[in-house]
């Protein structure tokens, strides 16, 4: 009896789905000039593909949108039909899991089966899978018949698919290598080799992006930084070994948060959510910007990644070449928000590509991948990601079945924690990734500014400290101006903080005994024109002193490398502070600190 029944889908013909030669994001319309003709911004250029099926020849087609052979086939000469916006191989691992999911082992063994989302195109015919078969789906009974029937399953058939896919694509193939090693080599023309970085994840997308990069320039000495967040699949750290050994002569850095224990902190703030990924600044951007500030300090650097255009809304907004300085509209030079870490130009060489060019490149050129993508993941980031799909969740249960025991044991006892009448519902359901702030959480009561007006003096208020005034706090107020002990009233432990352009006090701190608190300190503002603007800055540095969890944002925010993390306390280096002020501007960082996002409860 089958697990459930795969139904049939119209294929719409739906040309809408297809890109166009060049777009303005301004006008948000397409055009063949490389200045919008409406407003006259400069347009960027996209990957003008459609993707056709040939049935005579079995395999997609990729042509240009505005070709007049784009129904053509580039083998046999026939007509095609459009097919799908974007597609993906499957290969004979996943092949044989769908065909279990029918109860018919090796059904589609000699047929040609690509994918895209939850549909999969066998032969040409687009059928689906509902999501809800992927929740009730049993992994135990998948994951036992797969283990009998793996020995009869092969690639023969698959590998003449794939080759003759190739040969189909061989046009395309060769525009978007030249396309794209050129792209690298312009961009890299104003940097020297050793200031060349290749943010390799592990991933089908970096494993392209450093491949080319290589090949564009020629060099295979190239820095390789890899961020191993503790959560990857085995499978990528087999595949990074495999590549360290490979690629020899690559100057191949790991990134690694070896101060933090993810459940220890799951524990602590919950675990990421959707609109809570702590753990990328945590176990991702802050390692590998400690790695970057190791090897560069000071130096401006590019790297190059593997992002795509159409992965995400947000990818979207991108542009292929990101600085990571940019001019406000006073002239000011600020930082871009966009670029996660500081002191580097990003590029992203396959940033028009569709998962399909990914594919054929890496098929056409023979390149070694990550495995787990022929078990049918479509993609290899963390894998208790909360943005993982529904197959992919099950494909965890199927393949990692330990990890996923004690991962959904977890959530379940966090959902407890928190209130959550039925537990398991709760987590089954997928609702904890939808979860916002510290609701439940004891940590929550760490991110809110608690203070009192002085009755006795103007602009002052008295905070509240879950621990006593320290050195560690007064750092804190450095990026207002120089930290100064000295100028201060010794009778009453006053600290000054002096404005650096005018040399005038603006900040007086002292420890003060505040009643219903345990600990607290008076801060004073004067000599300024705005008191409460330069206060709710102040009560941003209160928050990261009360809450910080060490997720290493604030490191890689400050693009002057000021900021660190020594042991427990959060520290500024007065030499390097430039008092440019992101690190307490919500712009830069909503509520002055990360863990302002994460713990903030609905009260508030």
């Amino acid at each position: 009896m089958a697990l459930f029944t795969l139904s049939s889908i119209a294929i719409r013909d739906d040309k809408t789905s297809g890109c166009y030669a060049m777009w303005c994001k301004n006008c948000n319309r397409e055009t063949n000039s490389e200045t919008c003709e409406l407003c006259g911004a400069a347009t960027e250029q996209d990957t003008p593909v459609l993707i056709y099926w040939c049935d005579d020849c079995k395999t997609p087609i990729i042509k240009s949108a505005n070709r007049i052979d784009k129904n053509i086939c580039s083998l046999c000469g026939n007509k095609t039909t459009y097919l799908s916006a974007d597609l993906r191989p499957v290969f004979p691992e996943e092949r044989l899991m769908i065909e279990i999911f029918t109860a018919k082992p090796f059904e589609y063994i000699n047929k040609t089966v690509w994918a895209a989302d939850n549909r999969y195109y066998i032969d040409g015919e687009s059928k689906t899978i509902p999501i809800s078969a992927y929740k009730k789906g049993s992994a135990e009974e998948i994951a036992d018949m797969l283990k009998k029937y793996k020995r009869q399953n092969n690639y023969d058939f698959f590998n003449q698919t794939i080759d003759k896919f190739v040969k189909a694509n061989t046009e395309r193939l060769n525009y978007i290598f030249d396309e794209a090693t050129g792209f690298i080599r312009d961009v890299a023309k104003k940097y020297p080799s050793e200031n060349i970085v290749i943010s390799f994840s592990g991933g089908k997308d970096s494993t392209v992006t450093a491949d080319l990069t290589v090949r564009a320039l020629s060099n295979p000495n190239l820095v390789h930084i890899f961020g191993d967040t503790t959560l990857e699949f085995p499978l990528t750290i087999e595949y990074v070994k495999r590549f360290r050994k490979n690629n020899l002569k690559a100057i191949f850095k790991t990134a690694r948060n070896k101060e933090q224990n993810f459940y220890e902190v799951c524990e602590d703030i919950g675990p990421p959510a959707r609109m809570l990924r702590w753990c990328c600044s945590m176990f991702k951007t802050g390692p590998i910007t400690r790695i970057l500030n190791s090897l560069y300090r000071d130096k401006s650097i590019l790297t190059f990644y593997g992002i795509r255009k159409n992965e995400s809304v947000n990818r979207s907004k991108y542009n292929r070449v990101e600085d990571a300085i940019i001019v406000d509209e006073d002239g000011n030079r600020i930082g871009n928000d966009k670029i996660k870490i500081q002191n580097q130009t990003v590029a992203a060489p396959i940033f028009l590509w569709k998962d399909i060019d990914i594919w054929l490149y890496i098929l056409g050129e023979g390149i070694d991948f990550n495995d787990a993508y022929r078990l049918g993941y479509d993609r290899v980031g963390c894998w208790c990601c909360p943005n993982n799909n529904e197959r992919a969740q099950l494909l965890s249960r199927i393949f990692l079945p330990d990890q996923a025991r004690k991962w959904r044991e977890f959530l379940i006892d966090f959902a407890v924690k928190i209130g959550k009448p039925d537990a398991e519902v709760y987590v089954d359901s997928g609702k904890w990734k939808a979860r916002q702030g510290g609701n439940g959480l004891t940590a929550a009561e760490d991110v809110k500014i608690k203070f009192t007006n002085c009755t006795t003096e103007y602009n002052a208020r008295v905070y509240k400290l879950n621990r006593p005034i320290d050195d560690s706090f007064l750092c804190l107020l450095t990026p207002f101006g120089k930290v100064s002990k000295e100028l201060g009233r010794k009778l009453i432990n006053e600290t000054i903080v002096i404005d650096i352009k005018t040399n005038v006090p603006i900040i007086s701190v002292q420890p003060f005994s505040q009643d219903g608190y345990d600990y607290a300190v008076k801060i004073k503002t004067m000599n300024v024109a705005k008191h409460d603007d330069l206060q709710r800055m102040i009560g941003y540095q209160v928050r990261k002193f009360n809450a910080c969890r060490k997720c290493l944002k604030c490191e890689s925010l400050c693009r002057f490398g000021a900021i660190s993390i020594i042991g427990d306390e959060y520290r500024i280096n007065e030499r390097k502070c430039k008092r440019c002020k992101m690190c307490v501007t919500a712009k830069y960082l909503d509520g002055g600190c990360l863990m302002d996002k994460y713990l903030k409860t609905k009260e508030e």
